[in-house]
């Protein structure tokens, strides 16, 4: 057997050389495979990869939270199948993705069922050393607490003007109201001595309507800093017994039941004790008149020792709340109902806000649940 000798100028590089540089390409491709599966599993970040069938490879942990998807049950499935009977419009991933179409920074409503995400989503095609493309990826990002942030700081701006507004007028307001809603109750009794039931009749609708704005003022004070406000800690458990007599009478009027959970040892909270009660009865009250014709209305205390939180669920079997309404029930004079000013809401907001806590609502198109969070301290 001849030696095979490498053409003249030219020389074999040296066997270890190969095997070094050949051992370096797979270490490098290992550990670019396990960044890749740690990018997957730890990243806060949705993550989904693509072929050019439309199916899926590979997602990440935090895309699974988000969609509402098991990881095992999904791979190798078509996109267009794990959207179920969602209209294809509103599907998160287009099947143009994989024609070229390149997404930067789009802000997309996501909602799972149980829980309503602001998403921020890239995507693009992945291509071979041909250019030839060969998959598509989708990333996106949780927004929803900076999205949430956002808009507490403009209502909460917008609540410190019309706060600002009220303090300063509501004096010149009432003045005015006392003498005239007086003179009505005198004038009240002389017509109903002389028999004058018409009359009367207009009367009391005017007393009615004063009274409406009496109250109105007084909501508009609690836009503003309140003042003579307590704070103190409060055992919530206590907190909570009661007010449920005052929703249980509520629903009763309504035709509905009230079921509420909650353990007897609780941490305390720093509140004041009024305005929390002020805060669960609005909410739900209008839980109750939600539910026309009946329902059920659930109250839930629990505790999130994550987050030290206690959290209050107040959740109706009412119709929902439309997707285009529940960004705006916050919002200063925003209301359904016919005769509501559209101020609870916002003072009930408000008033969290300034325990650092949150109020959190969620609608499924069947029933409303809002979540409030108030932070608690150790016994």
């Amino acid at each position: 057997m001849k030696d095979i000798v490498p053409p003249a100028g030219s020389a074999a590089p040296p066997l270890s050389s190969t095997r070094e540089h050949v051992s370096a390409a797979n270490g490098e491709l290992n550990l670019l495979q396990q960044f890749a599966g740690a990018f997957l599993r730890d990243v806060n970040l949705g993550v989904i990869v693509l072929d050019t069938r439309f199916c899926l490879v590979d997602v990440s942990d935090m895309a699974c939270q988000v969609l509402g998807w098991e990881q095992e049950q999904v791979l190798n499935c078509r996109m267009s199948e794990l959207f179920g009977e969602l209209p294809t419009e509103h599907h998160l991933v287009q099947r143009s993705l994989l024609e070229g179409v390149v997404v930067r920074n789009h802000a997309v409503p996501w909602s799972n069922g149980s829980r309503r995400y602001d998403l921020l989503l890239d995507s693009n095609v992945l291509r071979d050393t041909e250019g030839a493309i060969v998959g598509a990826y989708v990333i996106f990002k949780d927004v929803s607490n900076l999205r949430s942030l956002e808009e507490q700081v403009q209502r909460s701006d917008r609540l410190a003007m019309i706060g600002q507004i009220a303090a300063g007028t509501a004096h010149e307001i009432r003045n005015p109201l006392t003498s005239i809603k007086g003179f009505l109750q005198m004038f009240k009794k002389t017509l109903n001595d002389k028999g004058m039931s018409k009359e009367v009749h207009h009367t009391e609708i005017m007393l009615t309507e004063i009274n409406r704005i009496n109250e109105l003022v007084s909501e508009f004070l609690l836009l503003s800093k309140p003042k003579n406000v307590t704070i103190e800690r409060l055992d919530l458990y206590q907190v909570m017994n009661d007010i449920m007599p005052i929703i249980r009478n509520e629903a009763v009027l309504h035709g509905v039941q009230v079921r509420y959970e909650a353990t007897e040892v609780m941490p305390y909270v720093v509140a004041d004790r009024e305005l929390l009660k002020q805060v669960f009865i609005n909410i739900a009250k209008n839980g109750i008149e939600a539910m026309v014709g009946g329902g059920t209305l659930s109250v839930t205390v629990k505790l999130d020792q994550v987050g030290r939180w206690v959290l209050i669920e107040i959740h109706d079997t009412g119709p929902g709340i439309p997707a285009f309404l529940i960004d705006k029930i916050f919002d200063p004079f925003f209301t359904t109902k016919q005769n509501g000013t559209g101020l609870g809401l916002s003072v009930c907001q408000r008033i969290i806000h300034d325990l650092c806590g949150t109020i959190r609502v969620s609608s499924k198109g069947f029933g409303t649940t809002f979540t409030v969070a108030v932070p608690y301290q150790d016994n």
